[in-house]
């Protein structure tokens, strides 16, 4: 289910497995992609078990319709009965609003200032790295006020540089862009590393509290991948703000100064 829950300084970081919920092959079990030929009402019941175990009101979390660009949406709540906005980032001041992102090999990127109360989530494949949708992400949440030296972020899993072969024009092009993108497969041909290349624009930024997960989606059967399968689910990586309780004011870490 929840593969992996990391809390700091109240930001929580999440990214879901497949396992643990109702939908049925190929898209077992826990499946959160709504636009991949799954049965709706599985889609919602695997949303809704996630968010329970995640101890999250699942008409409080916030979905995208990703594209593969670089836009970005500021929201303060849920979209309602307003249509899903193609984006491929949002970003949030609100506290306890949930912000997820759907991927089944790109590089799934969750961002918070916890002094800032801000927080953003991207979904970055080779398209959406190349157009710069993580630096278009640090920028919305700077609008906010977050600072790129206090910012959090986390990178879930992915397909590793190892494994994600391609044309030897599009390693060309893609590390153009972002030389930290160049690999090679573990059998000797062209690949790229998108998280490599998502961490090294952080660092551009000025981002310092970085980490990455270490599962490579194509290899790892716990976990859903688009190249590998095709026909497959989506996996989900969640970040949001603790909302204080009662009396608590929300301030900046231990022996850090907003």
């Amino acid at each position: 289910m929840i593969g992996q829950h990391d809390i700091v300084s109240g930001a929580n970081f999440a990214f879901t497995d497949r396992w643990g919920g109702v939908s049925a092959v190929p898209y077992e079990e826990l499946n959160l992609g709504g636009a991949v030929g799954d049965d709706p009402a599985a889609v919602l019941a695997n949303r809704a078990i996630a968010a329970k175990e995640l101890g999250l009101d699942p008409d409080l979390v916030v979905w995208m319709n990703q594209v593969h660009g670089n836009d970005v949406a500021e929201v303060d709540g849920p979209w309602g009965e307003a249509p899903v906005p193609s984006v491929d980032a949002v970003v949030t001041a609100r506290r306890g609003l949930a912000l997820a992102v759907l991927t089944a090999d790109c590089t799934p990127v969750l961002l918070a200032d916890p002094v800032a109360s801000v927080v953003g989530a991207a979904h970055a494949g080779r398209p959406g790295m190349v157009a710069g949708v993580v630096p278009a992400a640090i920028e919305a949440m700077r609008s906010l006020g977050a600072r790129p030296e206090r910012i959090i972020a986390r990178t879930g899993p992915a397909v590793c540089g190892r494994c994600y072969e391609v044309p030897e024009q599009m390693r060309a092009e893609v590390a153009a862009v972002e030389p930290a993108a160049w690999s090679e497969t573990s059998w000797g041909t062209p690949a790229v590393d998108v998280t490599a290349a998502v961490h090294a624009q952080l660092e551009a930024l000025g981002v310092q509290d970085r980490k990455r997960s270490k599962v490579c989606t194509l290899e790892s059967r716990d976990h859903y991948s688009y190249r590998r399968d095709r026909t497959t689910g989506r996996l989900a990586g969640y970040v949001w703000l603790a909302v204080p309780s009662r009396g608590e004011t929300p301030g900046p870490p231990a022996g850090e100064t907003a």
